[in-house]
């Protein structure tokens, strides 16, 4: 079975498109999403939209959870005082501006979705997916973490030698196998914090015997995000950062 993985779109309506076009050339079996679907540019009503109708299941992210809920805040992790002003700004917005169709559909998002390939009624690998932690949708699972961490986790999820657990959150894609068990950041497609302002996502194939991870970027029109964000009343530095 070939999936593809897209995470943390954060509204970016134009790098969403670009993806799905990219995904259907290649061509999956299923498409999910691992969340933080709103926030930061100005599409979270289109975008949740685009989802629904394209048939695109998946967790929510902690952006989800908090604007379905009217938290007091996204739960993001800020490196500065302005990057904390920002991200109250950004919530602030969005909370402002989705519909009462996305809040219903936002809160309607599971924590976390289990999908077993091979089917139900055969032994094998099993594709986990969340959108932070096993616990929680704001911790963020870094490349950096020690094997015992990610073991830990692993354990939290009833997953063993062979299963794929697969997350976001962090923006940065990356993948390592731990006691014969796969871990997968997807990246992000909106909102990309590794240097590379192309789009990303994950395509996995998974088999009986044999799991391969495929990272994927994709070239998307980077000034009509900019734009779009730079016509609304949200910060113009969430369009610089695009770039």
């Amino acid at each position: 079975m070939r999936y593809a993985l897209i995470s943390d779109i954060h509204a970016n309506l134009p790098a969403l498109r670009a993806v799905l076009e990219d995904i259907e050339r290649r061509g999956v079996d299923a498409i999910y999403h691992l969340g933080d679907l709103t926030g930061y540019a100005p599409w979270p009503n289109e975008t949740v939209a685009l989802l629904r109708e394209r048939g695109i299941h998946g967790v929510a992210g902690n952006y989800d959870s908090t604007v379905a809920t009217d938290y007091r805040h996204c739960g993001c992790k800020s490196e500065n005082p302005r990057q904390e002003e920002l991200s109250h700004l950004s919530y602030g917005w969005t909370r402002s501006h989705v519909s009462a169709e996305t809040k219903r559909y936002l809160a309607s998002l599971p924590f976390r979705v289990d999908i077993r390939p091979l089917g139900g009624h055969l032994s094998g690998p099993t594709l986990r997916l969340v959108h932070g932690s096993q616990t929680l949708n704001t911790v963020y699972v870094t490349e950096d973490r020690a094997d015992s961490f990610l073991e830990k986790m692993a354990a939290g999820l009833g997953a063993s030698a062979g299963d794929v657990i697969c997350f976001g959150h962090t923006h940065i894609p990356w993948h390592r196998v731990v006691s014969g068990m796969h871990f997968v950041n997807t990246g992000s497609v909106g909102r990309p914090k590794d240097g590379d302002w192309r789009a990303g996502y994950v395509i996995l194939s998974i088999e009986a015997s044999h799991t391969d991870v495929e990272f994927i970027r994709v070239e998307y029109d980077v000034n009509e995000a900019m734009n779009g964000i730079r016509a609304s009343d949200l910060p113009g530095e969430f369009a610089d950062q695009l770039r």
